[in-house]
C-alpha cells in the first residue's frame, strides 16, 4: 500500500464530506444509545421495551463508506502488482562438423546421432518464450539460424542436414575442430540477436555437441568471453570409447590421401569434454 499512488490526486480533498458525515453518524450512534438508556430509566411501561441498537444508522453508515470508495476510485489509484512469468532459454546450439562426425561408432554415424539428439531437444521447447539457434564448426564456424522462436526454421534445418554435415570431407579444413571458433560466434549469435531486438529476458546457454577429438584455437579465451557474458556452456558428448575407422581423406581427384599427421581412428574423448563443460561453468552429458 506505500507504493500506491493515483492518477487524479486533486480529487481526494472530497474524502473530507464522507468523513465529516461519519463524525456527524458517530455523534448520531452516541445521541441515539444516551436517548435509550434515559428512556429505559423514566417511562414505566407494563412489558419491557425493546431498542433497536442502530436504528436506521447502518444505511447512513453504508452510504458514507460507499461514498468515500467512490471518491477513491474516481481518484484512479494504481501501484504494483506481482504477475507469474514463465521464464524462457536462450539456446545456442554448437554442432560440431568435422571430420571425426562421420565415424560410425554409433547408431549410422556421430553427426546423424547428434542431429537426432537436436530433434528430441527442438521437441521439447515450448517456443512460446524459448529461442533457438544453430551454429555449425570445424576449422571455422557457419551459423546457420539466428536467434528463432519459428520451429519451422529450426526442424527445415534439421530435416536437411539429417544425412551429412555442411562441411564436406572433401575439404580439408574439415579435418579440424576449432572450438575457439565455435564459442565466439555463438557469442556474436547473442550480441547481434540483442542489437537488434533489445535485450532478452530470458537465461542463456550454450550447447555443443561434439566427440571432442583434437581440439585446436585458443579455448579458455573463448570460455573466458562466455563467462564474462554469463552464458554457460553444456557439453554433450556423442561416441564411444572404442572409437571407429575414420573415413578416408581424398584430394579433388579421388584419390586417397595418407597424411601421417591426421589420425586414423577416432574415440570419444570424454575427459577433454568433461573438463571443457567444468571450464565453460555447465555440465557434461553423454549421448
Amino acid at each position: 500500500f506505500r507504493n500506491i499512488t493515483f492518477g487524479q490526486p486533486e480529487l481526494l480533498w472530497l474524502l473530507l464530506v464522507p468523513a465529516l458525515l461519519l463524525v456527524l453518524w458517530v455523534w448520531q450512534l452516541v445521541r441515539r444509545r444516551v436517548f435509550a438508556r434515559d428512556l429505559e430509566r423514566t417511562r414505566l411501561v407494563p412489558v419491557r421495551e425493546r431498542f433497536a441498537p442502530l436504528g436506521d444508522l447502518p444505511f447512513w453508515l453504508c452510504l458514507i463508506l460507499s461514498s468515500a470508495v467512490l471518491i477513491l476510485a474516481l481518484a484512479r489509484p494504481h501501484g504494483p502488482a506481482v504477475a507469474m512469468r514463465t521464464g524462457g532459454v536462450d539456446i545456442v546450439i554448437l554442432q560440431d562438423g568435422s571430420a571425426s562426425m562421420y565415424v560410425q561408432d554409433v547408431a549410422g554415424s556421430r553427426w546423424k546421432r547428434s542431429v537426432q539428439f537436436l530433434r528430441v531437444l527442438g521437441d521439447q521447447l515450448s517456443w512460446n518464450s524459448d529461442r533457438i539457434s544453430l551454429a555449425l564448426f570445424a576449422h571455422i564456424a557457419a551459423p546457420q539460424i539466428r536467434l528463432t522462436k519459428d520451429p519451422n526454421t529450426f526442424f527445415f534445418f534439421i530435416d536437411h542436414l539429417d544425412a551429412t554435415s555442411p562441411f564436406r570431407i572433401e575439404d580439408e579444413t574439415t579435418w579440424d575442430t576449432n572450438l575457439e571458433q565455435g564459442i565466439y560466434w555463438g557469442i556474436r549469435l547473442f550480441e547481434r540477436d540483442q542489437d537488434v531486438h533489445g535485450k532478452s529476458p530470458n537465461a542463456k546457454a550454450f550447447v555443443m555437441v561434439s566427440d571432442g577429438e583434437s581440439w585446436s584455437g585458443e579455448v579458455a579465451k573463448s570460455l573466458k568471453r562466455a563467462q564474462d557474458a554469463g552464458i554457460p556452456l553444456f557439453v554433450v558428448g556423442v561416441g564411444t570409447l572404442g572409437g571407429g575407422r575414420m573415413p578416408e581423406f581424398k584430394d579433388k581427384d579421388g584419390n586417397v590421401v595418407y597424411d601421417s599427421e591426421v589420425p586414423t581412428t577416432s574415440k570419444l574423448d570424454r575427459a577433454s569434454l568433461q573438463r571443457l563443460a567444468s571450464a565453460g561453468g555447465g555440465q557434461y552429458f553423454e549421448l
